[in-house]
C-alpha cells in the first residue's frame, strides 16, 4: 500500500512537472523559436534521458547490443513519428497558447494512445465493451475540442478587436492583423494524431525493457531504456526541422541584448521539466501495480491538461478573451477530463 502512494505521488508530480515544461518558453527573449526548441530538445531528448539510462541501468552497452536489429528500428521509427508530434505542439503553443495546445493535443494522445495498441494487438477486442468505453471517451474528446476550438476563435476575435481598437485610437493606419488560430488549431490536430505513437514505441519496446532488468535495473525504472531510444529518435525530427529554419532564417545569432545565461537556463529547465516528468510517471505507475495503467495513465494526462490550462490563465494568454470564450475553455476541459474517467473505467482489467 506504502507503495501504491508513493506511485501515485510520483504520478501527481509528474503531471505537474509535464503540464509547466512549456512555460519557461514564454520567456525566452530574443531567441527565435527555432533556436530555443533545438536546444531545449538537446537537453530534453539527449543529454537527460541517457543520463538517467547511465544511473539507473547496469551496462547499458551490452543492453542494447543484445536487441535485435529490427526491434530497434521500430521503436525508433515510432519514435520519429512522435518527434513530428513534438515539433507540431511546440508551434501550436506559440499559435493557440499553452491551455488549449495542451487541451487538444494531450486528450488525443491519452485517447488515440489507448484505442490503437489495442486495435493492432489485440484486434480480438475490438467488439468488447473495453473498445465501447475507448469510443465513448472519444466522443467526449471530440466535443472537448469542438468547445476549446469555439472558445478559441471568440478569444482571437475579441483580442483581434481590443487591437484594432487601440491601433486607431492612437492613429496607428495599420489595423491588427489575425493571429492565425485556425492554423494554429490544424497544427494542434496533427500533433494530436502523431504524438501517441511515444506509446506505440513503448508498446513495441517491451524487449529493450526486459532486457535491461536482466542486466540488473529495477522493474520501475527499466523503462528507462525504451523512452530514451524513443526520445532520441523524436529528436532527430526536431533537430532536422528546427536546423532547417535556422539556415532558412539565418536566425542562429541572438538578438541584440539577449540575456543569453538566462535563456539557456530557461531551456534547460523546459528540458528537465519533461524528461524527468516522462521519467516519474513510469516509475510512479510501475509502483502502482495493476492500476498503474488503469489510474496513473489517465491521471498524468489530466493533470498535464489542467496544469496547462493554469498556467495559461495565469501567464494572461485569455486576458481580454471575453468571459464567454473562458467558460467554453473551461466545459471543453471538463469534457477531457471526463473523457479521461471513462477511458480509466474502460481499461480495467477484466476478473
Amino acid at each position: 500500500m506504502n507503495s501504491f502512494w508513493s506511485g501515485l505521488a510520483l504520478v501527481v508530480v509528474a503531471g505537474a512537472m509535464g503540464g509547466s515544461f512549456t512555460v519557461p518558453l514564454k520567456y525566452v527573449r530574443g531567441w527565435a523559436w527555432e533556436k530555443t526548441w533545438l536546444f531545449y530538445s538537446i537537453v530534453g531528448m539527449v543529454l537527460v534521458p541517457w543520463l538517467i539510462v547511465a544511473w539507473a541501468v547496469p551496462t547499458p552497452a551490452s543492453v542494447f547490443a543484445a536487441i535485435a536489429p529490427q526491434k530497434l528500428l521500430t521503436t525508433a521509427l515510432f519514435g520519429a513519428g512522435w518527434g513530428v508530434g513534438s515539433v507540431l505542439f511546440g508551434l501550436g503553443v506559440t499559435r493557440v497558447g499553452t491551455a488549449m495546445a495542451f487541451a487538444i493535443v494531450v486528450s488525443m494522445t491519452a485517447t488515440l494512445g489507448s484505442l490503437i495498441p489495442l486495435a493492432v494487438l489485440q484486434p480480438s477486442e475490438l467488439s468488447s465493451p473495453r473498445t465501447l468505453w475507448l469510443l465513448s471517451g472519444l466522443a467526449i474528446v471530440l466535443l472537448g475540442l469542438t468547445l476549446c476550438a469555439r472558445a478559441g476563435f471568440l478569444k482571437e476575435a475579441a483580442q483581434r478587436s481590443d487591437q484594432r481598437e487601440k491601433a486607431e485610437s492612437i492613429g496607428t493606419a495599420k489595423a491588427a492583423t489575425a493571429g492565425g488560430f485556425l492554423g494554429g488549431l490544424l497544427i494542434c490536430l496533427v500533433s494530436g494524431v502523431t504524438s501517441p505513437m511515444f506509446n506505440f514505441s513503448v508498446a513495441f519496446g517491451g524487449d529493450i525493457q526486459r532486457e535491461a532488468e536482466h542486466r540488473g535495473a529495477e522493474a520501475a525504472i527499466a523503462s528507462v531504456a525504451v523512452i530514451a531510444v524513443t526520445v532520441s529518435a523524436g529528436f532527430l525530427t526536431n533537430a532536422l526541422y528546427c536546423l532547417y529554419l535556422l539556415v532558412r532564417n539565418g536566425s542562429l545569432r541572438s538578438a541584440d541584448g539577449a540575456p543569453i545565461l538566462a535563456n539557456a537556463a530557461l531551456v534547460i529547465l523546459m528540458g528537465v521539466l519533461w524528461m524527468l516528468g516522462m521519467f516519474f510517471y513510469g516509475v510512479g505507475a510501475s509502483r502502482m501495480g495493476d492500476r498503474g495503467p488503469v489510474l496513473g495513465w489517465p491521471l498524468f494526462m489530466t493533470l498535464m491538461v489542467l496544469m496547462g490550462n493554469f498556467w495559461g490563465t495565469v501567464t494572461g494568454e485569455w486576458k481580454g478573451a471575453g468571459r464567454r470564450a473562458y467558460l467554453l475553455l473551461q466545459l471543453g476541459n471538463v469534457a477531457m477530463v471526463a473523457a479521461f474517467i471513462v477511458i480509466s473505467a474502460g481499461s480495467r482489467p477484466s476478473s
